[in-house]
């Protein structure tokens, strides 16, 4: 059964690529501005996963979606993709020497049927100086990218630990999506791959 991947993200496609199973990745195309935020960043992401798959629906109705929406939350606030360079440093610097939460919504629907579920993963960064900041920034990208960091390679550099599911920093946690996919009668059980 093919699958329509409603991301952009190259590190969501990475992940799916674990996997033997077809999919095709398309632009949901929906605006995440248009969810509010109401103080609950779980509600939040799984909403806004939702919304893309319901975008992609009305144009692949025979198809599975599987969309997600990552976001990094600290203290009552959250971290999107930064627009600046600027922006992703200053949002490094709050989250410098500190613990925040990583909570990625994902959404799977096929027809009319549509499943969501959350995962939420607990990040603590290194005490970080601003020339850190700026190299760190020199070589791994930040403007699309929740909180302007990466985890995968030495993008880990700034990590001291984490608790929890590491995919889910890169954006599609695996267990959530494969029980998600499960419902709809896919299991990635069938598609791992020789490694």
């Amino acid at each position: 059964m093919d699958i329509i991947l409603g991301s952009q993200s190259p590190r969501r496609r990475e992940i799916l690529h674990f996997f033997s199973l077809p999919f095709q990745q398309v632009d949901p195309g929906f605006d995440e501005t248009q969810v509010s935020f109401q103080g609950h960043p779980e509600e939040f992401v799984k909403e806004v996963s939702r919304r893309k798959a319901l975008c992609l629906q009305e144009k692949f109705p025979q198809k599975v979606i599987l969309t997600a929406d990552t976001i990094v939350y600290k203290e009552g606030r959250l971290f999107m993709k930064p627009e600046t360079l600027e922006e992703a440093a200053g949002m490094m610097a709050e989250l410098s020497g500190s613990q925040h939460q990583v909570f990625t919504g994902v959404t799977v629907c096929h027809g009319r049927e549509i499943f969501s579920d959350v995962e939420e993963t607990i990040v603590q960064f290194h005490p970080l100086s601003h020339s850190q900041i700026e190299t760190y920034h020199s070589h791994f990208y930040p403007l699309d990218k929740a909180g302007g960091y990466a985890i995968q390679k030495g993008g880990s550099i700034i990590v001291k630990r984490i608790e929890g599911c590491y995919y889910n920093i890169m954006g599609l946690p695996l267990q959530t999506t494969r029980r998600l996919l499960t419902k709809v009668g896919i299991d990635l059980w069938d598609y791992i791959k020789s490694v």
